[in-house]
């Protein structure tokens, strides 16, 4: 159901069993998939592209003009993957000349007063707590979880399964399946837990730890220990995928214990 009460411009793309609410705006490059509910007082700005089965809360702006000054007015998007949902008051900018778009993922929940700035990328299944705020260009990947109040500076990136403290402020790159908190922010274990809710066996919990130990207490640098983990440690798609998030990191991992 459409309230009366809504503005949509007449090249909006909506399709079928979608819900609006009263006092809604939709601006006319939007794209709005089958399914989704969009409550009353949220704003959907040019650019934005969500899909089937997400659920939009009161006071949230979709595909906003990008905070940022070199911003020079061009065609850039906002894509909400399907099933997502935005909490209220949430903010998602949309991408500029650099990246061209930002991603927010498939069923990810973005809670109450949380800002998603241009040219972000978010994975599937990522849980941003009230009031996190991202800048420009950061990398979430699947199934983190970031605690409420964290703040994360521009071109960071957070790994998957990673589970970080509320409050965080992050200032560096955070690798998969780790728990990270303190001030500087720090490696202070695995995320257990949250690997064995996802499915992780025993074993691939044990070869994390392994990883993570030469990394973070063998007493060699970043560098030194991904080539010691290669070396002595057998190949595997987690091993691999940790020693090239190390090797890749463009602001530097954090520290470990």
């Amino acid at each position: 159901m459409i309230s009366e009460f809504v503005s949509i411009h007449p090249d909006a793309k909506i399709g079928p069993n979608v819900e609006i609410g009263p006092f809604t705006t939709i601006a006319g490059d939007v794209e709005i998939g089958e399914g989704t509910k969009i409550y009353n007082n949220v704003t959907i700005l040019d650019g934005a592209r969500i899909g089937k089965n997400c659920t939009i809360f009161p006071g949230a702006v979709v595909s906003g003009i990008p905070q940022d000054l070199k911003f020079r007015g061009e065609v850039t998007t906002a894509v909400i993957g399907d099933g997502t949902v935005l909490r209220e008051c949430v903010t998602v900018n949309r991408g500029t000349a650099s990246k061209g778009t930002t991603i927010v993922g498939s069923n990810c929940l973005i809670m109450a007063y949380c800002h998603v700035a241009h040219d972000c990328k978010l994975g599937n299944q990522v849980i941003m707590s009230n009031a996190c705020q991202l800048a420009g260009e950061v990398v979430v990947d699947d199934c983190a979880v970031i605690g409420g109040g964290t703040l994360v500076h521009q071109f960071c990136h957070i790994g998957s399964y990673v589970m970080i403290q509320g409050g965080a402020l992050i200032n560096k790159d955070i690798p998969p399946y780790v728990k990270a908190a303190r001030e500087p922010i720090s490696f202070v274990g695995l995320n257990i837990i949250g690997l064995r809710r996802r499915g992780f066996t025993s074993d691939q919990i044990h070869e994390i730890q392994d990883i993570y130990h030469l990394l973070f207490q063998s007493g060699l640098n970043y560098s030194n220990a991904v080539d010691r983990i290669e070396e002595t440690l057998p190949e595997t798609d987690i091993r691999n995928q940790i020693c090239s998030f190390v090797r890749n990191s463009e602001r530097g991992v954090i520290k470990g214990v």
